[in-house]
């Protein structure tokens, strides 16, 4: 298989350090949908859980075991690091098709080190607050982009901790921290307005603190939710458990956290461009192993795409797990959405091929992901014939005749998948950077590509695929 340019550096997506050979460069011809879509397929875990459920296993009290782990940029970036603290991570034999499960050995972390978080937030805020409970230095840095990503209040909370940090007052990567082997913990404020990761990446590591932690959020807003709520179960699981006395503040009892076997979810918020294509394509597209029960903001796609014009039947097969399958209808509406976190990218391409306005809102933190993912759907949607419009806290999306151009994915995932969205339906998309979807799903262009959804361009199959 191929492997189009990564504008990041490239990693092998089983987790080893050596790098992939960059087999081919250029634009990626995003497919027409030549035909309604008759697709099941299932997808890689989730790198919110995953990466979660490796810094608790690297914090635990035994060794862990994660079964079906995503196999990513980011979660190599998270694997590396840990690797890089003395955490002993071995590849065994799984069920999963796409790649081993994880064998996670806690031991006492030690620096003398440097971390590369990439462009993985997960990594960058959850990180530093493990690295305070080694024993010496520890250096973070990441790609060049990651360098504008917010960073203060995970470097302000260190600080308030007791922690000592020097960032030369940036308040961004690169910084450097040492530590001491333990951390006293206590009460502490931050102003997580920018990212929910600031409060998770404190909650996942409070109780090893020497007096366990209460955290303050003291911001206008908090966003994502649903992403904390993932911590404190991804906690509760292993025997840790948060109180939130009020709105705002959560309190993390010092204890031990337990080893555990774990199986990973499939990742929800990646569902949604393969579920979106039904809606585009027309057909239908289902998902396996959707868990009835989650905490992954991704199963919102579900209702979203509901409520844009799809028909949604979710089915029980056993286990806690089912099969999601959406049906398109001919029709796409404009919807009025708030708070659409990570799958704002997502329905902003359903929204520039529906029929009538749609109006997303509380999605401002999106400034501060991968790229200002606000002003990136606003410029390449415009680029392309569309009408969008940015507002103080989301966009503004008008139906208009969309054409053919270049899609920029600013190396950010998402983007590069909503400009395939809209190539189902434009023909003439090109997306700059394909490649850049390694970060959660490197699997991405093949599934995209291949048998599984029946598409290809009328002329170029860039993957040799089909």
């Amino acid at each position: 298989m191929q492997v189009f340019k990564y504008s990041g550096p490239q990693f092998n997506p089983f987790g080893d350090d050596e790098p992939i050979v960059d087999g081919a460069t250029g634009p990626w011809p995003a497919p027409v949908a030549p035909r309604p879509l008759s697709a099941r397929l299932s997808l890689p875990g989730s790198k919110s859980l995953t990466n979660r459920e490796l810094v608790l296993s690297a914090i635990a009290d035994g060794p862990s075991t994660l079964r079906a782990p995503l196999h990513s940029r980011d979660t190599a970036l998270m694997i590396q690091a840990l690797r890089a603290l003395g955490t002993v991570i071995d590849e065994l034999p799984g069920d999963n098709a796409y790649g081993p499960d994880l064998r996670i050995t806690p031991v006492e972390l030690a620096g003398g080190t440097s971390i590369d978080c990439g462009l993985a937030g997960t990594v960058m805020r959850f990180l530093p607050p493990v690295a305070a409970l080694a024993l010496g230095p520890v250096a973070f840095d990441g790609d060049d982009a990651a360098r504008k990503r917010p960073m203060r209040a995970t470097i302000d909370s260190l600080r308030a901790l007791g922690v000592d940090v020097n960032d030369d007052g940036r308040g961004k990567l690169p910084f450097s921290l040492y530590g001491t082997g333990s951390v006293r913990g206590g009460e502490i404020e931050i102003d997580a307005s920018a990212s929910s990761q600031f409060v998770s990446g404190l909650l996942l590591v409070g109780a090893r603190f020497e007096n366990g932690l209460t955290l303050r959020h003291t911001g206008d807003g908090l966003p994502s939710l649903g992403h904390i709520e993932m911590t404190i179960a991804t906690l509760a699981r292993r025997g840790v458990i948060v109180e939130s006395p009020e709105s705002g503040v959560w309190v993390v009892p010092p204890g031990p956290i337990a080893g555990a076997d774990i199986a990973i979810e499939p990742d929800l918020s990646n569902a949604g461009p393969f579920l979106g294509a039904a809606l585009v394509a027309g057909g239908s597209v289902t998902i396996t192993g959707w868990p009835t029960e989650t905490t992954q903001v991704g199963a919102e796609m579900a209702t979203i795409l509901g409520d844009m014009g799809a028909e949604v039947r979710f089915a029980e097969t056993g286990g806690g797990l089912g099969e999601l399958t959406v049906t398109g209808t001919g029709a796409i509406h404009g919807i009025r959405l708030d708070n659409a976190s990570e799958l704002a990218p997502t329905v902003a391409a359903l929204a520039a091929l529906a029929a009538s306005e749609t109006v997303l809102t509380g999605i401002a933190h999106l400034r501060g992901h991968e790229t200002d993912r606000l002003a990136a759907l606003s410029t390449e949607i415009n680029a392309i014939g569309g009408d969008v419009t940015e507002t103080d806290d989301g966009l503004v999306i008008r139906p208009r005749p969309l054409r053919g151009g270049l899609w920029h994915s600013y190396e950010d995932h998402r983007m590069a998948t909503a400009g395939a969205i809209i190539g189902l339906a434009v023909p003439g998309i090109l997306i700059d950077d394909i490649g850049t979807t390694a970060k959660t799903l490197p699997q991405f262009a093949e599934l995209w590509m291949g048998p599984t959804l029946g598409l290809a361009t009328p002329t170029v199959d860039p993957l040799g695929l089909l």
